[in-house]
C-alpha cells in the first residue's frame, strides 16, 4: 500500500495492545442532534461526511485526549497512530498526538472510516420514515447489521473492513502498540470482530451503549498472537477531569430485527 496506508504503518509497529479512540463532537453531530430535536427531516450538515469537522466542544475534547495520551509512559506508547481519512477523526488524531508531544505521524486508512449510508445520507429517522417508508420496513425486518441501505452499507459491510486490518494486526511481529482513531460504530464492530460476539450481542450492546466522543476502548494481548482481551470500554474519564464536556451522539437504538 502507499505511504499513507496501514499496511505500511502496522508493519512498523506490530500489535500488543490495541487502542481505539472515537473521533470528538463534530459539526455534524450537533446538527443532526438539532434536527432530531426540531423534528426536521434533514439534517443541515455544513459538508459532505467525509468533510465535516470537528466542533469547537470536539476540538477541546480531542487536546483532552492530548494530556491523557502524554501520560503513558513512552516504553508503552503507540509506535503507530491510523486514523480514519474522514475530517473529524483525522484531526482529532492529529491534534491528540501534537498535545501528547508524541513524535508519530499520523496515517489515514480509508478501511476505517464510518458507514456509508447510501440514500439515507442526511436524513433524520423522520425524514427516512417520510421519504423512505419502505426501507423503514426493510431495516426493521433485517436489523441492524444485515439491513443495507441503496448505495450504502451494511454493519456487516464494515465488518468485512475490519477484518482486513486485523488481519494484518495478527501476521505481524510482537512487541508493539496501535491506536486507531474512527467512529462509534466501528469501534462497535471491532468489538463484533474482536471478541466473536453473536448479532444478538452485538445489537444488545448497540441498543443500550453510546460511544462517548473522545472516548477510549483499549485491547491487549502481551503474547502478540492470538485473542484480544477488552481491558476498558468507552471510558471518558479523561474528559471529565479536565472539566470538557462529555458528548453523546449516538445512533437509532431501535437495532434488532422485527
Amino acid at each position: 500500500m502507499n505511504d499513507d496506508g496501514l499496511t505500511e504503518a502496522v508493519q512498523e509497529a506490530g500489535a500488543v495492545e490495541l487502542l481505539l479512540i472515537r473521533h470528538g463532537e463534530s459539526e455534524g453531530n450537533v446538527a443532526a442532534t438539532e434536527a432530531r430535536e426540531a423534528g426536521a427531516e434533514v439534517i443541515a450538515v455544513p459538508a459532505r461526511d467525509a468533510d465535516v469537522n470537528l466542533s469547537d466542544i470536539g476540538q477541546e475534547q480531542a487536546k483532552a485526549l492530548g494530556v491523557a495520551l502524554a501520560r503513558i509512559a513512552e516504553e508503552f506508547r503507540p509506535d503507530a497512530v491510523v486514523s480514519s481519512p474522514y475530517a473529524r477523526a483525522r484531526q482529532t488524531a492529529e491534534i491528540a498526538v501534537e498535545v501528547a508531544g508524541w513524535p508519530v505521524r499520523v496515517r489515514t486508512d480509508e478501511r476505517l472510516r464510518d458507514r456509508e449510508l447510501g440514500i439515507l445520507d442526511r436524513l433524520t429517522r423522520l425524514g427516512v420514515e417520510q421519504r423512505y417508508p419502505e426501507e423503514v420496513e426493510r431495516r426493521e425486518w433485517l436489523g441492524k447489521l444485515y439491513y443495507r441501505p441503496p448505495g450504502g452499507e451494511s454493519w456487516a459491510d464494515v465488518a468485512l473492513r475490519l477484518r482486513s486490518v486485523l488481519a494484518e494486526l495478527n501476521n505481524l511481529g510482537t512487541g508493539h502498540r496501535v491506536m486507531l482513531v474512527c467512529h462509534d460504530a466501528v469501534i462497535m464492530l471491532f468489538r463484533y470482530v474482536l471478541e466473536g460476539l453473536s448479532e444478538t450481542e452485538l445489537l444488545d450492546l448497540a441498543a443500550t451503549t453510546s460511544v462517548l466522543n473522545a472516548s477510549l476502548t483499549r485491547y491487549v494481548r502481551p503474547s502478540g498472537a492470538g485473542p484480544w482481551t477488552l481491558e476498558s470500554f468507552n471510558v471518558a474519564d479523561h474528559l471529565t477531569e479536565q472539566g470538557v464536556t462529555v458528548t453523546e451522539h449516538g445512533g437509532d437504538t431501535s437495532v434488532h430485527p422485527r
